[in-house]
């Protein structure tokens, strides 16, 4: 099952994706008070309404967490020149860099000069859970989409830190859906690919993860609480621009596509605001 949040007439609603169609749930409240209220799903509203009629939300809105993971593919740790981590390299990015499917990826130069692409596979958390063992991580799982881990990388690499870089405005395009985990059942056997104007300059599969799923979301649970709605980037494979010879930055006017096996396209363009 596919579960959107989107706009329509005036009304944000939470709908679910079927046959290239979208059906409105009979519900009130966003996607973090469907995920709380654990109930049987509700029944959608027909006749659906045409994808293109629709304006896409973030799938989660407003998490209490948005937890990113560094270098966890072997190839994107090979490409940087940077051992493999003998544990998940954690940073953050701010809830004000979500935005959705088809939304622009917007900055200033004066802000930043090296804006880079990252795809990766988004996981949505479904309890609250603290020091869940790995066995038990897929329980506690609400479904996957697709993200894209914008960086400023003159901002990331010049602080020596990555928060600033990681979090500008319109920063962590999520979407069009999430995907529930009963749907996935192994998602370390996906295709991921990240698509600049049509060339692709990610590709690889979720099973180049060097800490997989279980581990991962054990591990970040060990440390501290996870929340329904927390949002978990699991890391990116190897073909960021930042790493190509020559280096590769998005430009004004770029289009921007995550393909995740099994989930789908998250589409973002890019728009320089410098006035």
């Amino acid at each position: 099952m596919k579960l959107a949040q989107i706009f329509y007439q005036n009304q944000q609603l939470i709908a679910e994706v079927l046959d290239e169609k979208i059906y409105p749930l009979d519900f009130q409240g966003n996607m973090i008070d469907l995920i709380q209220s654990k109930a049987k799903l509700p029944e959608k509203k027909s006749p659906g309404i045409e994808i293109k009629d629709v304006e896409f939300l973030p799938p989660v809105s407003r998490p209490s967490k948005i937890i990113a993971i560094g270098l966890n593919y072997k190839d994107h740790a090979s490409e940087s020149n940077i051992e493999i981590p003998e544990s998940p390299l954690i940073f953050t990015k701010f809830s004000n860099s979500l935005i959705a499917h088809n939304q622009p990826v917007c900055w200033q130069k004066r802000i930043t000069q090296q804006v880079d692409f990252e795809a990766e596979l988004a996981i949505i958390i479904k309890k609250e859970i603290y020091q869940c063992l790995p066995e038990n991580v897929f329980d506690n799982i609400w479904g996957y989409t697709c993200a894209n881990d914008i960086s400023a990388r003159d901002l990331q690499f010049g602080d020596g830190q990555w928060v600033r870089g990681k979090s500008l405005n319109t920063f962590c395009p999520l979407g069009p859906w999430i995907v529930l985990t009963e749907k996935i059942p192994d998602p370390h056997k996906l295709d991921i690919k990240c698509i600049v104007n049509g060339t692709i300059m990610q590709q690889s599969n979720t099973s180049q993860m060097i800490f997989p799923i279980p581990k991962l979301v054990s591990f970040l649970s060990n440390h501290f609480t996870l929340y329904p709605g927390d949002i978990i980037l699991t890391g990116t494979p190897s073909g960021v621009g930042a790493f190509r010879s020559p280096p590769i930055y998005l430009n004004h006017g770029d289009h921007v596509i995550v393909e995740i096996e099994s989930i789908g396209q998250l589409h973002n363009a890019c728009k320089i605001d410098d006035p």
